[in-house]
């Protein structure tokens, strides 16, 4: 017996020697176990800023920002969804995953180090993402979310998120005030791709995130334009505020996702809607020259949409069928020149002034304070008009510039701009909103569709809050006739792992992408 144990705890012994020496061998002696906290950052703001885009492929479906002409019409321009599949869960796959252990690793380092600017930066990060996420699928994982210790997850409540939101956006608020400890610019700057540093820019950008989650409120009791106005008032002051993401164009994920190259757009078609709000149909006829600048003509010149309840180009003879948003006929493009934010090296914005000078107009607006309101809504469009002449400048992109003439005519219309503060109208604050976000600003495009349930009308006027919205008139076959409130969580993590998760908030049931979000309702 003794013989016996002594073989046995001299293999262990072996064993364990052995296991250890293996172990060491997989220790690469020429590269860091830990590394700098600042090093994580970079690869982060990348899909801060691009991982919206990709989501737009769907999300700008739902919103009509354009359409994907086939010999039938898709799942999501029916406002559908794809089953069994990750479409649509870029942003869930980057919250969890891409971010995910790296942001929890980068925010302990820098707490640890005293870098206070640098973990207010990745509360920034941490806030947007469940802000985006409970946007996108309604209940998400927060609390347990990047527990390596569970195999399956326990949803949250779009509540929760809400608040962890506000927190979260407090504490980098506070944190990025702070001078003490290790706070350094220059440390920072090294892979601070949006601000090169500067912690006042990151301040006035989490007050813009702050003011964009309150302000979603606004089917709430709770609902306060005078603290959404407030934080309006702390974040940009213009659009050299916008935090924007240059692409290098070396290679596939540093070019614009939105560019010929990527060729994630060329197939997309601009809508009918979006056309009609610019060029004078709902907006007593006054042709906005933006619309020669961001979307794309016709070969014939002319500017046309496509109708989302009819398959492929409809009627549309070869000549009428709208260019891709590169500006070319079918397919075309490659390396050549593009438009807008649709070229190669186009910066993205991941908020605007323009967007947030919206997001007060409308604050201001339902406090009764309608002066504030127009004067909002004035700077709002004003700058969008110059963001759209600064990013056809990004890579020297086809499109003229919009003249201080042609800008000061269209400001002076009483159509777009009312000539006295009680003139202006919801529909127009929301209706030149969704204008300005046209093509980069999904999430919010959706979230203020939503909360005017898509076809709401305006209380003053009777008229849609958002002009000429219709909803396709052939839903998607599991949509029981309802309208999408909220895509499915990604298919390869939940419905694959995580069913038990699900199936506590109702997400097997085959219409579970239309029910109501918690925040668009009373």
């Amino acid at each position: 017996m003794r013989k016996i144990y002594s073989l046995v705890l001299g293999a262990l012994l072996l064993s364990a020697t052995s296991c250890e020496k293996f172990l060491d061998v997989n220790t690469n002696p020429n590269a860091p176990q830990t590394v700098s906290a600042n090093l994580y950052l970079s690869p982060m703001l990348h899909w801060m800023v691009t991982s919206p885009q990709y989501e737009g492929r769907q999300i700008g479906r739902y919103t009509q920002n354009w359409y994907l002409p086939g010999t039938s019409i898709s799942t999501w321009d029916r406002m559908g969804y794809d089953p069994s599949t990750d479409n649509g869960a870029q942003q869930w796959r980057d919250v969890y995953w891409t971010l995910g252990q790296n942001l929890v690793d980068m925010n302990t380092l820098a707490e640890a180090e005293q870098r206070w600017d640098l973990l207010g930066v990745g509360q920034i990060l941490k806030a947007w993402g469940w802000q985006v996420l409970t946007d996108t699928h309604g209940e998400i994982i927060v609390k347990e979310a990047i527990d390596q210790t569970k195999l399956t997850f326990n949803y949250d409540s779009q509540e929760y998120a809400y608040l962890e939101v506000q927190k979260l956006l407090t504490a980098a608020i506070a944190n990025l005030q702070r001078t003490d400890g290790s706070v350094d610019q220059a440390y920072l700057a090294r892979t601070d791709k949006i601000y090169n540093g500067d912690r006042a820019k990151w301040t006035k950008l989490a007050y813009g995130m702050l003011a964009l989650n309150l302000n979603h409120y606004s089917n709430k009791a709770s609902y306060n334009p005078a603290e959404i106005i407030a934080a309006v008032d702390k974040s940009f002051a213009s659009n050299a505020d916008d935090p924007l993401l240059t692409y290098p164009n070396s290679q596939n994920d540093d070019i614009n996702f939105w560019g010929r190259t990527r060729g994630n757009i060329h197939n997309y078609r601009q809508t009918q809607f979006i056309v009609n709000l610019m060029n004078g149909t709902q907006f007593g006829g006054v042709v906005d020259p933006r619309m020669s600048r961001t979307l794309a003509p016709s070969p014939d010149g002319l500017y046309r949409g496509l109708d989302i309840n009819v398959a492929g180009n409809g009627a549309l003879a070869a000549a009428q069928i709208p260019n891709n948003f590169h500006g070319y006929p079918g397919t075309g493009g490659l390396q050549s020149p593009g438009r807008y934010l649709f070229d190669d090296k186009a910066k993205m914005p991941l908020m605007t002034y323009s967007q947030l000078q919206f997001i007060k107009a409308e604050a201001a607006y339902k406090m009764g304070d309608k002066a504030t309101a127009l004067i909002a809504y004035r700077n709002a469009i004003s700058s969008h008009i110059d963001f759209v002449n600064a990013r056809n400048l990004d890579n020297s992109q086809s499109p003229t510039q919009i003249s201080a003439a042609d800008k000061a005519a269209f400001l002076a219309s009483p159509a777009i701009v009312p000539a006295t503060a009680e003139e202006l109208t919801l529909s127009q604050i929301m209706s030149q909103k969704y204008i300005a976000q046209w093509g980069w600003g999904h999430n919010e495009t959706w979230m203020d569709l939503r909360r005017y349930h898509y076809t709401d009308t305006d209380p003053v006027t009777g008229n849609k809050v958002f002009l000429g919205f219709t909803p396709p008139v052939d839903l998607y076959p599991d949509n029981g006739g309802k309208v999408v409130e909220r895509i499915r969580p990604r298919y390869n993590s939940e419905y694959v792992w995580n069913r038990p998760g699900l199936d506590a908030i109702g997400g097997l049931a085959l219409d579970y992408h239309t029910k109501p979000l918690w925040i668009t309702q009373p």
